[in-house]
């Protein structure tokens, strides 16, 4: 009886064990990542594989009616700057206009060297630093210099590539970066938006992000342009930051009601 009674709490105490094992799984990943994301190779054959897998992803998605065509746009208002939120942007490389140069602005985080790498591959040139806070934060991470060097590129015929909203920031809120673009170079914000019928939210993140599925519909809805002037003033720079804003949701959740049949 008394044997009996002792073997659940055995049971119980048992169970931390694939807990500890996890434990020294998580451990060993974290000393194995370090120099793993240090190795240029390692990024090369990752950024390699991932460009493959979004060319696939886009591919195998037929575009519904009402989707828009990136060419034409561009044709009509570009140079142009194509604003789209973070988390619903992986797919954008993909989708780029084939005969006008596109420009990517990136962070210069570690983990956004990789998300460079595979724009690189996917036909992007490249920008590394930050267009989006205000004040010496921003200038630490290279936001003036960013924004000068994407205005050289439109100068030379580029069009931008730019997520509108701060990383880690408030998510789907664009930030100023994007307007100050959009004011020194006297090009138009074109809100963008891309979306797929099958897809993952991925919950946890910051920003929902939304992994694309293979075999679905896709919808590419891009926005009426938006000018700022080149005197804008504080006030008028709020003002087309909100409009921006409201813009880019209004594109997404049109491309979103598309995909889903909701229209």
């Amino acid at each position: 009886m008394g044997d009996r009674a002792m073997a659940p709490s055995s049971r119980v105490e048992a169970k931390p064990r694939p807990r500890a094992r996890a434990g020294v799984m998580k451990t060993l990943w974290r000393r194995v990542r370090k120099p793993l994301a240090h190795s240029r190779n390692v990024k090369k054959a990752l950024a390699f594989l991932m460009a493959a897998g979004i060319r696939f992803i886009e591919r195998t998605n037929r575009r519904v009616e009402g989707s828009h065509d990136m060419e034409k746009v561009m044709e009509a208002h570009g140079p142009a700057i194509a604003g789209l939120w973070h988390g619903q942007h992986l797919l954008a490389p993909a989708v780029n206009p084939r005969t006008h140069p596109v420009v990517a602005l990136f962070s210069r985080s570690a983990d956004a060297e990789l998300n460079a790498l595979v724009a690189q591959r996917l036909g992007f040139d490249i920008v590394r630093g930050s267009g989006g806070r205000e004040g010496k934060h921003r200038v630490r991470k290279g936001g003036a210099a960013a924004l000068i060097q994407l205005k050289r590129k439109i100068e030379a015929g580029f069009s931008v590539a730019m997520i509108a909203d701060i990383p880690h920031g408030t998510p789907r809120q664009a930030g100023l970066g994007i307007v100050t673009l959009a004011r020194l170079s006297g090009r138009p914000i074109v809100p963008m938006a891309i979306a797929t019928s099958r897809r993952k939210v991925l919950k946890n993140t910051w920003d929902k992000t939304t992994v694309n599925l293979p075999f679905g519909r896709l919808a590419l809805i891009l926005g009426e342009p938006i000018f700022v002037a080149a005197d804008a003033d504080d006030h008028e720079m709020e003002e087309k930051r909100r409009q921006v804003t409201d813009a880019i949701d209004e594109v997404t959740g049109k491309a979103y009601q598309l995909v889903d049949g909701k229209e």
